[in-house]
């Protein structure tokens, strides 16, 4: 069996909780590098994961290492674009989290630069490959919805800012809020069920309204803690946002919260065709009910490890050089959308998307 040998560029809770734990089950791979800007973090994260060969704080170094065939992109958003750039010059088939990067201009940089290169460039949108949106693109394409007329998504939470001052809430670094942090997760499933359906027209509000007063910010427990910065820091992103948007498939409404004073999390989609309908809890299981027997189904299935799946996927799209649903060219779509999302926040009106 060939091994594939890979290196990790960012070391922090994504690739600490999600890459390297789904690494360590599989076998057919070799992780050469583990590279950070603050060395503590690659060593804790090799010290962890014992079978990172090595450790490194410039990438370049890593890039350089004619052996590694592959890098994943584990950095916070603003980095993703000139580390995935470069990674594809040096020769690499690049796997980048999501989101693609800050804007979708630059996302159809690394696109163009992938295709001219040939490389394999895949996207960390991991919920294409759970189970649960697996089997609800398979109802859909079957049928079993009829006409899938409409989607309602709810990504809401209470008091739940992450990292407030920091990186999250700084527009430079992160290109914007519980959208693109939370929401690009919500659209881009719904957008690969929906058969990638073509956008036709958005409208979108966007808030930034609890913590307009950074030091009066009251929360019960915050997601990247460690890298807050209530005293000094930024927060210039939005932590409400509602809006309507209309496909050539489906229409889409949805409202998003990190951050709502309400004590509910409210996470969840809905999806209503005129044969049956199906309500999807965000990383667990759906229930469908069909229209003609008015009958409750539950289906019974195992929901295995996505970031294992996506990682499977990615390696054997760099041995086939077959595109898989992961590719950059399948999940441009996601980022036009977050675009033109914030386009009409800015704007305060609807804007009619160009095919």
């Amino acid at each position: 069996m060939k091994t594939t040998v890979l290196a990790v560029i960012g070391c922090g809770r994504i690739a600490r909780n999600a890459h390297l734990p789904a690494f360590s089950r599989m076998k057919d791979i070799r992780v050469k590098w583990a590279c950070d800007i603050i060395p503590e973090k690659a060593e804790k994260l090799k010290e962890d994961f014992p079978f990172i060969e090595n450790t490194e704080t410039d990438y370049h170094k890593v890039l350089s290492d004619k052996e590694v065939e592959a890098v994943y992109v584990l950095t916070p958003n603003y980095a993703h674009y000139t580390i995935t750039m470069d990674a594809l010059k040096a020769g690499k088939h690049v796997f980048c989290e999501k989101p693609i990067t800050v804007n979708y201009d630059l996302s159809c940089a690394m696109a163009k630069e992938a295709e001219a290169r040939k490389k394999m460039l895949n996207i960390g949108v991991c919920n294409r490959y759970n189970r649960s949106i697996e089997l609800l693109k398979q109802y859909a394409e079957e049928g079993r919805f009829g006409q899938l007329y409409h989607v309602y998504c709810s990504f809401r939470s209470f008091r739940s800012i992450p990292g407030l001052g920091g990186a999250f809430t700084t527009k430079s670094q992160s290109g914007g809020g519980v959208l693109i942090d939370w929401g690009v997760h919500f659209f881009d499933l719904i957008l690969y069920i929906l058969g990638n359906a073509k956008l036709k027209n958005v409208t979108c509000d966007a808030y930034s309204e609890t913590a307009k007063n950074m030091q009066d910010y009251k929360y019960y427990g915050m997601w990247a803690e460690d890298t807050k910065d209530i005293e000094n820091g930024t927060n210039d992103v939005e932590d409400f946002i509602t809006g309507y948007i209309r496909t050539d498939r489906a229409s889409i409404s949805f409202n998003g919260a990190w951050a709502q004073n309400v004590d509910r999390q409210e996470m969840y989609i809905d999806f209503l065709g005129d044969k049956g309908g199906a309500r999807l809890d965000y990383g667990g299981k759906f229930t469908f009910w069909d229209a003609k027997t008015l009958e409750r189904i539950e289906p019974d299935y195992e929901i295995t490890d996505m970031y294992q799946n996506e990682s499977v996927g990615f390696i054997r799209s760099i041995r086939t050089m077959e595109k898989d649903r992961n590719n950059i060219e399948n999940v441009l779509q996601t980022a036009k959308l977050l675009d033109v999302l914030y386009q009409s926040s800015r704007e305060h009106k609807e804007i009619l998307v160009e095919s």
